[in-house]
């Protein structure tokens, strides 16, 4: 257990992110159901859901004083939560900074042309004793006019917002923002 996480993740990614080495020390390791998005295994005694594919959440920030949020219909808990922009990607497939800054485009309508703008920030456990794989976030700073000139979103979010600071941390405080990972990545960066 003396494994650090990477950081910046867009240089050297974290193990636990997505990889089949996850948790090596926990044997011995049975899969007792596995679908397109997750697998379920018992690795010594501990029963994980891991990601096939590695996850990441995006902080759009508007003129250093709003964060796009978006409203998600989410079934499994009748409820349309409002979040930050994220999704899985495929390491072989995309970085994670081209998978996020497919996943702003299709949640949101914004498109970065240069997804280096796209800030790496400290990986977060969202649920450490399920899940081994870390979510990385990462931040980026868009103007009025590219959020103003935004594109079509896809048909699951319902709706893209652009709530200043003050409010996002008043809809926490009142619950009408619930979800942990958005809260924690929300929190992190405005309590810096």
């Amino acid at each position: 257990m003396d494994r650090i996480p990477t950081f910046p993740p867009s240089k050297d990614w974290d193990r636990r992110m997505i990889s089949e080495d996850i948790c090596p020390s926990l044997t011995p390791v049975k899969t007792v159901h596995h679908n397109p998005w997750f697998t379920v295994n018992n690795r010594g005694g501990y029963f994980t859901t891991e990601m096939k594919e590695a996850q990441g959440i995006i902080l759009p920030i508007v003129d250093r004083k709003s964060i796009i949020l978006v409203r998600v219909c989410r079934p499994v808990i009748e409820d349309e939560t409002l979040e930050l922009p994220a999704g899985g990607f495929s390491l072989n497939k995309e970085s994670p900074e081209k998978g996020l800054n497919r996943e702003l485009a299709e949640e949101t309508g914004v498109i970065l042309e240069d997804i280096s703008r796209l800030v790496p920030l400290p990986p977060i456990a969202v649920s450490p004793n399920r899940n081994p794989n870390l979510i990385f976030p990462f931040k980026v700073d868009i103007t009025q006019k590219e959020y103003d000139s935004r594109k079509k979103h896809d048909n699951e979010i319902k709706e893209v917002l652009c709530v200043s600071f003050s409010q996002v941390l008043k809809m926490i405080k009142s619950g009408e923002i619930y979800v942990a990972l958005p809260i924690s990545v929300i929190l992190r960066f405005l309590v810096r």
